[in-house]
């Protein structure tokens, strides 16, 4: 098990990265998060929901993503609150409280998820989450020392130097464990290193003769590493002296999935830029509204910032709008909730620039969809998520359909473009015609999946130089 000293310490990257190592050199291993957080999800195979980081692990050991992988998927829709999905389906709304109560048969999932997956393959390389050290959340965890304890499984502690303070994260967090999952933690991981490791030597011993524990590797900075984020946004884009467009996406305040962009943000030709909410906003060729978990609350936020007026303005100089799942939804006349699936229970107005109405449903639509974008009759491949069901008039010019399935619509002047379907844009051809539409002049987009690939062997190289992998492998039971 990988346990990280914060947040953001690196824990999906060296599970990503461990999984291909072994995978590489013929061991059966899978990936597995008991608990994750997180609003970047995946549909696997069977029609269940996980956590994003865990399909790509899954990539990276060859193998299709499954519910069993994360059996326990939390989706924020409020501060206080969470959408709680067990073994892929959502099963209801709680706050905190309401799910610390509930850990004791989340706990159950997570174990019958765990012995399932123990019977099908030689390794479980498993991601906590968060700290383990988070003093508020130790009774009844199952994200971290808990599961470990549970299961007795070794464990390694991963820390990022980038921030500063490892020596006192990697002390502290080892401190304030108990005696028994103080002795599980077979040694440390540093991340995110830049410099001369010599200068870092003294640190190092000091931290193995104070602890007793290894240093089992120091990673160093990999500059402009695509590993899809588990959630938090990545703002970094391709470098480009000549962008022949220009695409802006609102960071809305619960969006989810917002990998959906990685193909535009990492595009040669494009200058992809995330745009807090509130902040100006920059002209564009091609407006994406994204997908989000609260579509009324962050429809009412767009409002509040003067988003209306300024995609009016757009569409009256000639751009292009998209929406993809929530964003498309938002683009219709009315969103109805009279179950309160997303929050308060009620309906609000769209921005009305297509003729149609959506309403939620308890039942959530899961689905892995391949069909043809009309707009130059590529091939796409992707996923829905959402509780959303949208009818109209502006349905009847789909866009994206096959001989069973419609998704979508174009908007008559062909100004607007909406899909429930995310991953639109990891296809090549797809990407093409959409950035085709949007202004761009013969569009060459790369290999998304091929970029992956390249991305994840990268990360296993650099574990594989730089890892005591030897002593790792030793460690797993």
């Amino acid at each position: 098990m990988v346990q990280g000293t914060t947040s953001d310490a690196g824990k999906s990257i060296l599970v990503t990265g461990l999984c291909r190592v072994l995978s590489k050199r013929g061991i059966s291993v899978a990936p597995f998060k008991p608990q994750n957080m997180a609003l970047n999800s995946a549909v696997t195979a069977e029609g269940g929901e996980i956590g994003r980081a865990q399909a790509v692990q899954a990539q990276a050991c060859g193998l299709a993503p499954h519910t069993d992988m994360n059996p326990v998927l939390l989706k924020p829709n409020t501060d206080c609150a969470a959408q709680v999905i067990i073994h892929g389906q959502a099963i209801s709304d709680m706050d905190a409280r309401d799910f610390h109560d509930y850990k004791r048969h989340a706990m159950d999932a997570v174990l019958e998820s765990w012995q399932r997956l123990r019977q099908q393959y030689d390794v479980i390389l498993v991601e906590g989450a968060g700290s383990p050290a988070e003093i508020n959340l130790r009774e009844g965890d199952i994200a971290n020392m808990g599961f470990a304890e549970a299961v007795d499984c070794p464990v390694l502690l991963i820390a990022d130097i980038d921030r500063g303070g490892v020596f006192a994260h990697l002390v502290g967090t080892l401190d304030l464990l108990s005696a028994s999952e103080q002795a599980r933690i077979r040694g440390f991981v540093i991340n995110r290193f830049r410099g001369e490791k010599a200068l870092l030597q003294p640190g190092l011993d000091w931290l193995e003769n104070r602890t007793q524990k290894s240093v089992l590797g120091v990673l160093p900075y990999l500059p402009k590493l695509h590993i899809e984020a588990e959630d938090a946004i990545n703002t970094d884009s391709a470098i480009s002296e000549n962008p022949g467009v220009k695409i802006i996406v609102p960071v809305l305040p619960r969006i989810s999935n917002h990998t959906d962009f990685d193909p535009l943000r990492l595009h040669p030709q494009v200058d992809f830029q995330f745009v807090p909410v509130e902040g100006p906003i920059p002209p564009c060729d091609l407006l994406i509204l994204p997908g989000s978990k609260s579509v009324r609350a962050d429809l009412a936020t767009l409002i509040k910032y003067h988003w209306p007026e300024y995609i009016q303005r757009h569409l009256r100089y000639g751009g292009k709008v998209l929406g993809i799942c929530g964003g498309f939804q938002i683009l219709g006349k009315t969103i109805h909730d009279p179950s309160g699936i997303e929050g308060k229970a009620g309906s609000s107005n769209g921005l009305g620039l297509l003729d149609m109405q959506t309403q939620l449903y308890p039942d959530k639509q899961l689905h892995n969809k391949t069909g043809r974008l009309h707009i130059n009759n590529a091939p796409v491949k992707g996923y829905e998520i959402h509780a959303g069901i949208s009818r109209g008039k502006a349905l009847q010019y789909p866009a994206i359909s096959n001989e069973h399935w419609q998704d979508g619509a174009i908007s008559e002047d062909n100004q607007i473009m909406g899909s429930y379907l995310h991953g639109l844009m990891n296809q090549t051809e797809a990407c093409n015609g959409i950035l085709e539409w949007a202004g761009l002049q013969q569009p060459d987009s790369p290999d998304y999946f091929a970029l992956q690939e390249k991305q994840i062997d990268r990360l296993a190289d650099c574990l594989e130089t730089h890892l005591d992998i030897p002593n790792i492998l030793r460690s797993i039971k």
